[in-house]
């Protein structure tokens, strides 16, 4: 089975490893939110949320056809 150990040896795996661990603690704190959002509200928010999906794969799109 591979594990970060095997891919990136010991001491590398396990600063990914305390990184992802981090990343997962702040996740699960702030996965419902504290206050009450109005159906406005969230609907701004998945906009803005498809707003930089687009962005960044057009920020990749640019990158690829630079390299190419």
């Amino acid at each position: 089975m591979l594990t970060l150990e095997t891919i990136f040896g010991e001491r590398i795996g396990s600063v990914f490893r305390g990184w992802t661990n981090k990343i997962h603690e702040i996740n699960k704190k702030y996965e419902t939110p504290r206050i009450k959002m109005s159906r406005g509200v969230k609907i701004a928010l998945m906009f803005l949320r498809i707003y930089l999906i687009l962005l960044v794969l057009l920020l990749g799109y640019k990158f690829w056809t630079l390299l190419k």
